[in-house]
């Protein structure tokens, strides 16, 4: 009979201990290359989740950044991405470089990517209006700084596709101080390193657009956000600098777990202080401008936002 009884208690204890541990929910962040701010605020929005949203894994990846992070998470091979919000809202609604709409939604607006239109006092160039018939690098041929100058310019007025160049931004600086150009843009935050530089080096001069000139612009791409560079932020800058912001921002799949969302969205946001400390651009990150996207929120997004009163 002991024996028996041995036997049974045996069997059970490894019963026991044959009894799986509860599976970690795996989560995917399409971000952008490695030297990219996607991945860097990605990487850190990674460990954010790892260290305060129990039972998730999640891993930043390295991927081409908008496109193809709207593209993969829409068919379900990455759970929430990395976006500039014109390419999230082209994706919506089946335009630029979607063929149909595809079915994604917004997490949160994150922080302003900034067009600025750098030229330097040498060139005697003081208003947008000056840059008619002049020559400006648009950025890298088929960006979104590319696209946005280019509808800024025919907004003027003043697009010539003769006067164009399509350069990485350290390519479009260089090319300003060589004087084989008479302006260049960098669409991100600001300040940015390649005008930080710039202004170490000559006297640089950033454009303001004139809002009423954009106005139909702006109606008719309603991502787009007027957005004012506060005085001080480059050396030299004695004046706000009006531009055009083209934000960042997350966004998932319309089928992923509304309750999956809401513990990411409250996870990041509960948590900004930390995620602040991997970039100074991650410091933008508020609750008070989280919704602001061109775009309808996931529902899990929005019970979180609607529980914080956003």
């Amino acid at each position: 009979m002991r024996t028996i009884r041995s036997l049974l208690l045996a069997g059970l204890v490894a019963g026991l201990g044959a009894v799986p541990a509860v599976a970690q929910e795996r989560i995917s962040i399409g971000t952008g290359g490695t030297g990219g701010l996607f991945y860097v605020i990605g990487a850190g929005v990674a460990d954010v989740l790892n260290q305060h949203m129990p039972g998730a894994t999640a891993r930043a990846e390295v991927t081409g950044a908008s496109v193809e992070n709207i593209r993969r998470v829409a068919a379900g091979q990455m759970t929430f991405g990395f976006s500039s919000s014109s390419t999230l809202y082209e994706a919506t609604v089946g335009e630029g470089p979607f063929d149909s709409p595809l079915p994604v939604s917004g997490i949160a607006y994150l922080y302003p990517a900034v067009l600025q239109v750098a030229t330097t006092a040498d060139t005697g160039i003081t208003a947008f209006e000056g840059l008619d018939g002049k020559r400006i690098n648009l950025g890298p041929p088929g960006s979104n700084s590319a696209v946005l100058v280019q509808r800024m310019l025919e907004a003027y007025g003043i697009f010539n596709p003769a006067n164009v160049q399509f350069l990485s931004y350290t390519e479009g600086t260089s090319a300003l101080m060589n004087g084989t150009i008479d302006a260049t843009v960098v669409l991100a935050g600001a300040p940015t390193a390649a005008l930080i530089d710039l202004g170490a080096q000559r006297d640089m001069r950033l454009l303001s657009v004139e809002e009423d000139r954009l106005a139909e612009m702006l109606a008719r791409y309603p991502y787009y956000q007027i957005y004012a560079i506060e005085a001080g932020t480059y050396e030299g800058q004695a004046e706000p600098v009006i531009a055009i912001n083209d934000p960042a921002a997350l966004f998932t799949s319309n089928d992923a777990s509304d309750e999956t969302i809401y513990q990411i969205t409250r996870t990041i946001f509960e948590n900004l202080p930390q995620l602040g400390e991997v970039h100074p651009q991650a410091r933008a990150i508020a609750l008070e401008t989280a919704t602001e996207l061109p775009v309808a929120l996931h529902p899990g997004a929005q019970r979180f936002f609607d529980e914080a009163g956003q």
